[in-house]
């Protein structure tokens, strides 16, 4: 039976590289289910690591999940003569994707979590396929790619997000009268306010809260000042019970 011969045009090059069989053997079998087992390990441990919801046993099942149901589409569309479809791995897709839009919530903070995980998920499902399918430079090439989104991309993306014009903040302060003085604070400092949203999760808590979208519109704090220290000058404020800046 030789998954290789699906695509007849494509000749995957790492499999050539090391003297993998393009057949679908005992062996090559094993080794796609083994190696997509061992990809997603090391992606549901870095969620996991995270606190994430979704995180190892997740992962490693939604890459065998792609791997397997592209090994039996091979053996479908062989068995048929070549006039299958592969439609196992279509549904594994589809089913990936309504999992992953199930996978996203809404925070007390009204923060939309998980979209990074469900993504990650998405995606982890075809990498999964193409290991299923022999391509092993594709699913390799684009596992490294996740790998460094995941892994390296999140503290560059902290600094450029530290320094850009606009920025949202979680609000807590002791009263609700005590909001004008915080606009007016905001004012003062060369900040412009652009939204401020109650939070209703925190009714009957005693404490008025908000998520308040800002934006930097003086010079120089453009230039000087980073969203850290702006949000550390605002904690000085005796009526501001906490306030923090809200990430992705």
């Amino acid at each position: 039976m030789d998954s290789a011969s699906i695509f007849t045009v494509v000749k995957d090059p790492l499999a050539g590289l090391l003297g993998i069989p393009e057949t679908l053997t005992l062996g090559t079998l094993l080794l796609r289910i083994v190696l997509c087992l061992i990809l997603g390990a090391v992606i549901g441990w870095e969620r996991s690591n995270k606190r994430h919801s979704a995180g190892l046993r997740t992962f490693m099942l939604a890459f065998l999940i792609g791997t397997v149901a592209a090994i039996l589409d091979c053996c479908i569309f062989a068995a048929s003569d070549r006039r299958g479809i592969f439609l196992l791995s279509a549904c594994v897709i589809i089913g990936a994707s309504i999992i992953a839009v199930h996978s996203m919530f809404y925070s007390s903070r009204n923060q939309i979590k998980g979209l990074t995980t469900a993504v990650g998920l998405w995606i982890s499902v075809v990498i999964g396929i193409a290991l299923g399918l022999g391509f092993y430079t594709a699913a390799l090439v684009t596992y490294v790619a996740l790998l460094c989104i995941l892994f390296w991309f999140p503290p560059l993306e902290m600094a450029f997000n530290n320094r850009s014009n606009h920025f949202e903040v979680h609000l807590e302060l002791t009263s609700s009268v005590c909001l004008q003085d915080f606009v007016t604070v905001i004012r003062r400092l060369g900040l412009r306010i652009d939204e401020i949203e109650q939070n209703p999760a925190y009714v009957g808590s005693g404490l008025s809260v908000y998520t308040i979208s800002i934006s930097v519109s003086n010079e120089m704090l453009k230039k000087y000042k980073t969203h850290t220290e702006i949000i550390e000058a605002l904690k000085s404020l005796d009526y501001v019970y906490y306030i923090e800046e809200m990430r992705a």
